[in-house]
């Protein structure tokens, strides 16, 4: 498995109570320039009257941060914006006109300011994911936990500012991890699993963890973390749910590559469907998987043995001899396929950082292989054209990432890589003759 403060600009406080004090004092010094005598009390008085009531019907002032301090969320499973699945029915239908703009799905008779969302904020990202990216941004590291055999990576405990349980004498990290105050630090090399969150947003997708880049000061973690590099922190989900086999912990079910092969059949017998592994997990989910995986060419879930491309010698895939085993498909496995105790229908994103740099003519397309849908949702973003620029809308809102990346023009080649790979896929779509579904109402 391998599972960071951002500066989010938001108004200070005593700045505006010294705005609003000289404010008061400027207000008395035209009476003193023209030798007038103030007002009598009873004309201030109608006055500020008069001038209550102006203020009254104004509309509220626009927030000064994208970001602003939410409250954090309760204890147990983040609320989402998606709707949720229906079993895996679905209606398919051939690929969709590109749409012209995106709208976030919204819980019912709830608006996104109800929802505590910013009206200036990109729309498919929820009120939770922005407590979240604030917390993991801003939040006090109160406690950490080594991760057993995973190198560069750390747990640790997070707490809001000012929170009153903020002492770190008093931390608990079991704690605080199973009320949603926990975070994953990863390697420096691993910011792109940031973007990945961004992407997963933007297509409405909503399966990846909250994730944004921040840089480390805190004098509970070891120096590495603090010199100045940042680094990807992804929050922490308590009920992730894991197999007791010690050597296969990193999956919520045992899959093989045949076996998932043969639940991806559109007719596959019923008594198969219901005792597989995984068989609580929907088509539509290995379909929004496949696509995610693809654009990103993450190949640790679905190809962990790099069968569906030329490995160079330095791949880890060949210095640990998995490929070797591409000529026997019964020994292949599937990893890191996970859900959560919560929503076992659902699959959980984790170790999204994928392969910024792998070349076009090696692009993986075994991992599609078996998948005869897609979302619609998803598909019709890609159609538009606009991926790039809706990805740096929602890039913007992490100035750690957005700096350290320098900005638009940093961003830009890594962002060309995941358009022309989109557009790869549309072509796959169509040459195909692949559908493309939608979740039908609850």
């Amino acid at each position: 498995m391998r599972y960071n403060g951002v500066s989010w600009v938001s108004p200070s406080w005593g700045q505006l109570v010294r705005d609003h004090s000289e404010g008061q004092s400027m207000a008395q010094r035209p009476w003193r320039r023209t030798g007038m005598k103030p007002p009598a009390p009873a004309a201030v008085g109608v006055l500020l009257a008069l001038a209550l009531l102006a203020l009254i019907h104004l509309p509220p002032p626009p927030h000064h941060s994208l970001l602003p301090q939410p409250a954090l969320s309760p204890p147990g499973p983040p609320r989402e914006v998606a709707a949720p699945l229906s079993g895996g029915q679905a209606s398919r239908r051939r690929l969709p006109v590109p749409r012209t703009h995106l709208r976030q799905e919204q819980a019912p008779g709830q608006s996104r300011r109800q929802q505590g969302v910013e009206s200036n904020t990109p729309p498919w990202l929820s009120a939770d994911d922005l407590q979240k990216m604030w917390l993991l941004s801003r939040g006090q590291v109160v406690s950490k936990t080594r991760v057993p055999a995973h190198g560069q990576v750390m747990r640790v405990g997070l707490r809001a500012v000012g929170d009153a349980k903020g002492d770190v004498s008093q931390a608990s990290p079991e704690d605080d991890c199973q009320d949603g105050r926990c975070g994953l630090i990863k390697r420096p090399g691993d910011l792109y699993e940031v973007l990945a969150f961004h992407l997963d947003r933007v297509l409405g997708l909503n399966r990846s963890l909250p994730a944004v880049a921040r840089r480390f000061s805190s004098r509970l973690l070891p120096y590495s973390y603090t010199d100045g590099a940042p680094r990807p922190i992804i929050w922490w989900a308590p009920d992730l749910q894991h197999l007791e086999d010690a050597n296969n912990d990193q999956n919520s079910c045992a899959l093989g590559w045949l076996q998932y092969q043969e639940m991806l059949r559109p007719r596959r017998p019923m008594l198969v469907a219901r005792d597989a592994p995984c068989s609580s997990i929907p088509h539509s989910e290995w379909s929004r998987l496949a696509l995610f995986d693809f654009l990103l060419q993450v190949h640790d879930r679905l190809d962990r043995y790099c069968c569906g491309f030329q490995p160079d010698p330095s791949e880890p895939c060949v210095e640990e001899m998995l490929h070797e085993k591409c000529r026997n498909p019964a020994e292949l496995v599937l990893v890191h396929i996970l859900v959560r105790r919560s929503a076992p229908s659902r699959l959980v994103f984790i170790d999204n950082a994928g392969r910024p740099q792998h070349p076009e003519e090696k692009l993986n397309f075994r991992l599609l292989q078996g998948i005869d849908s897609f979302p619609a949702a998803a598909v019709a973003t890609l159609q538009t054209g606009r991926l790039q620029n809706l990805l740096l809308e929602s890039l913007r809102l992490d100035r750690e990432l957005w700096e350290s990346q320098g900005g638009t023009e940093g961003l830009r080649p890594l962002l060309r890589t995941i358009d022309r790979r989109a557009q790869i896929l549309l072509r796959h779509i169509q040459q195909h003759n692949l559908t493309v579904f939608e979740d039908s109402p609850c």
